[in-house]
């Protein structure tokens, strides 16, 4: 075992564990996964629900959207910010304060007796997801220093974040079909309390940036930025491209965004040290993160749409139906992150997973009206898990790797920006676009005509494939351009590292 010097220690880029963490640190990855499960479910778990939760509290399919959009703009527009609140009090104090609070407001929404209520309780579980995913992830990069222990960490890790969407799909449908709809919200409240005992008794808990202060001003130029990017995203699914409400905001984003990095150059305390940022396969990593939260929508979203609409699969067999795309990507990310990324490299791992997901979506676009799950759908979907778990648990390793203590939290917080705002921009990307394609294919043809409406409904879900398997593509590209060649120093280090 080898040990390092007072000078190694405080060499910046050097992460700390806390005292006791080795004896204590796979009871540790099973709470951070817990809770990360808790957070990634609910950006999707909700979704199957929401006819039923129509139904039962009367509201319109205009607002139904927000129930959605309510949880991804608070969650996006406060992350940065949860991740440094980390940093400054402590991440077991952010850790147990995010969990009992998400608990409190996810049974708040189960209980609501109307629409103000139940989008109310998703804007604070975005609010609280916030404060908790950051914290999570942090702590996951502060308690496995050892090379090699880090990466299986960081695979599991990555896996849930991966393939939490699916698991939610399947939990929904089971819930809904099984009891009732607000138990999607309940259920947060049994999950929590494994994750509060957990925490409590194992975490320790450090303020490695203690001495730092809050970056009010940015604070508030990130959070209003990140907003309006995902806000102007969501209202381009409701309106059009050419609304004020989908551009304004989106140029009101970017220059909010741009006012930002301005002021961290200048503050004396940023809310995110630019740092983080000029790594070069940090920031390769956080692209590859943002790309694959855009394209993942283009398998859960249309896919359940045609899984439902098309081929007459219920709620809780539609959730069933993802499952090898889990089991694949989680193969993948174990693969990924353990063996081939320390031998090759990112520069070859990721943009092939990039490119594996791309094929396996362009495979995808041969789905028809007759077509059948077990040769138009299930292979294709294992292809693709096989793809993103070679994307995104090594990005998520690589994106955090080698960050100083202090800035593990918001470091974290951007790993989940990157994913929330991706997803946002390829759930109205793609949503736009599908619209689109089915709209030119009923011009001209009999729209009151059964087949040629699912047909339409086709042309839709092929086009959102096509764009997606795009998307994954310009994301080998960029990955194979922006990551260095090698092997990380972090991972071909395989000794284990104590701090003494």
């Amino acid at each position: 075992m080898s040990h390092k010097t007072l000078e190694d220690e405080a060499r910046p880029g050097t992460v700390q564990a806390p005292p006791g963490a080795s004896q204590k640190r796979w009871w540790i990855l099973a709470v951070v996964a817990l809770a990360q499960l808790m957070v990634v479910l609910d950006a999707t778990i909700v979704n199957i629900a929401l006819p039923s939760a129509q139904a039962d509290l009367g509201f319109s399919d205009g607002n139904r959207q927000w129930i959605v959009t309510a949880y991804a703009l608070a969650f996006a527009s406060l992350l940065l910010l949860g991740g440094r609140i980390a940093d400054l009090f402590g991440r077991k104090t952010a850790f147990l304060i995010g969990v009992v609070g998400f608990a409190a407001v996810s049974a708040l929404g189960g209980a609501a007796n109307g629409f103000p209520m139940l989008v109310t309780a998703r804007a604070l579980q975005g609010a609280f997801g916030a404060l908790l995913a950051p914290a999570a992830l942090s702590l996951l990069n502060t308690t496995f220093t050892d090379a090699r222990e880090r990466a299986r960490a960081f695979s599991v890790y990555g896996a849930i974040a991966g393939a939490g969407g699916a698991v939610g799909l399947l939990l929904g449908g089971v819930l809904t079909d099984a009891l009732d709809w607000r138990w999607t919200l309940y259920v947060n409240v049994a999950i929590a309390v494994l994750a509060f005992a957990g925490g409590w008794i194992l975490l320790a808990n450090h303020r490695d940036a203690a001495n730092s202060k809050l970056d009010v001003p940015g604070t508030v130029l990130v959070a209003a930025g990140l907003f309006s990017l995902v806000y102007g995203f969501s209202n381009a699914e409701t309106h059009d491209w050419g609304s004020p409400l989908t551009w304004g905001f989106l140029i009101a984003g970017g220059v909010l965004l741009a006012a930002f990095a301005w002021w961290q150059i200048r503050a004396e305390h940023p809310l995110l040290p630019l740092r983080i940022l000029t790594d070069r396969n940090r920031a390769a990593s956080f692209v590859a993160v943002l790309i694959s939260g855009a394209g993942m929508f283009g398998v859960f979203l249309f896919l359940t749409y045609y899984l439902q609409l098309n081929l007459g699969f219920s709620p809780t067999k539609t959730g069933v139906a993802f499952l090898p795309m889990v089991g694949a990507l989680m193969v993948a990310a174990q693969l990924g992150t353990t063996v081939l990324v320390p031998r090759m490299g990112p520069k070859a791992v990721v943009p092939l997973g990039f490119a594996v997901a791309a094929a396996g979506m362009a495979w995808l676009t041969g789905i028809g009206v007759g077509s059948h799950y077990m040769s138009a759908v299930l292979p294709q979907l294992i292809v693709t898990g096989i793809g993103l778990g070679l994307v995104m648990p090594p990005a998520m390793q690589l994106a955090t790797g080698g960050v100083a203590a202090e800035d593990a939290g918001v470091a974290s917080a951007t790993v989940n920006a990157m994913q929330q705002v991706g997803g946002s921009i390829g759930t109205a990307l793609l949503n736009t676009l599908a619209a689109g394609a089915a709209t030119d294919y009923l011009s001209g043809r009999d729209a009151r005509s059964k087949l040629v409406q699912a047909q339409a409904t086709i042309e839709s879900y092929t086009t959102a494939f096509w764009w997606s398997a795009g998307l994954f593509t310009a994301g080998a590209l960029i990955a194979f351009a922006l990551f260095r060649r090698g092997v990380p120093e972090q991972d071909a280090d395989a000794a284990p590292v104590v701090h003494m």
